[in-house]
């Protein structure tokens, strides 16, 4: 069987990356009698300004796409219900603050040397949109790694650290260089590029032609 690997360009600070990633299973259920697939999720920061960290997020937005308040609402009134048939928890979505993601990134890192990366982000996901926790707070991504179950002590040195720093800063670099300046970004075989959270359907048949052609 055909086995596809795939780099997930994302942080966890974006909505449709939690969006894409839940399309991208669907399409990867819908496949698993054709192709294998290995995911991993590579760093890149919406909110790199640690000393921006904690602006709410209805008028963070509207100043960074020149937008209102009122526009930015209902358009992730439109992502809540996106995600609500997804199976997603997005309800406090509105509520949340800007937040610097670099912790979170270092521990995904070590998240994957325990097999364990996607169920990290996924619970790193839902802190941030289901309950508008602090995800640069150590104790919030703790608590995240807890669910996982994953070692909390383990993790608290890990963030005690620098371990991981330079990895992911290598990384957001290595995809930028790439051209890559919007996420979600999906890299299959480090050679096609699919970019957005497509629907499930338009990832299948991605998928599909990409395998055909390996």
């Amino acid at each position: 069987m055909t086995r596809l690997n795939i780099d997930i360009v994302s942080d966890i600070a974006c909505p449709w990356c939690a969006i894409g990633y839940k399309r991208l299973e669907k399409a990867m259920n819908e496949l698993q009698d054709e192709l294998e697939f290995d995911v991993h999720w590579r760093a890149f920061e919406l909110n790199p300004d640690s000393s921006n960290d904690g602006e709410p997020i209805l008028p963070a937005l509207a100043r960074k796409y020149g937008r209102s308040e009122e526009e930015m609402k209902a358009n992730q009134a439109q992502m809540m219900e996106i995600a609500s048939g997804l199976g997603l928890n997005f309800e406090k979505l509105q509520e949340r603050h800007t937040r610097n993601t670099f912790d979170a990134h270092r521990l995904l890192k070590w998240a994957a040397e325990h097999g364990k990366q996607t169920e990290l982000k996924l619970a790193f996901f839902e802190a941030y949109f289901g309950r508008a926790e602090n995800i640069s707070n150590t104790d919030i991504l703790l608590a995240a790694v807890e669910q996982t179950g994953l070692d909390t002590e383990e993790a608290r040195a890990v963030l005690a650290s620098n371990r991981y720093a330079d990895a992911v800063r290598e990384e957001e670099l290595r995809y930028q260089q790439a051209g890559v300046s919007a996420v979600p970004a999906y890299i299959v075989n480090q050679k096609y590029l699919i970019s957005g959270a497509q629907e499930p359907e338009t990832l299948v048949q991605a998928l599909r032609e990409i395998s055909a052609q390996n």
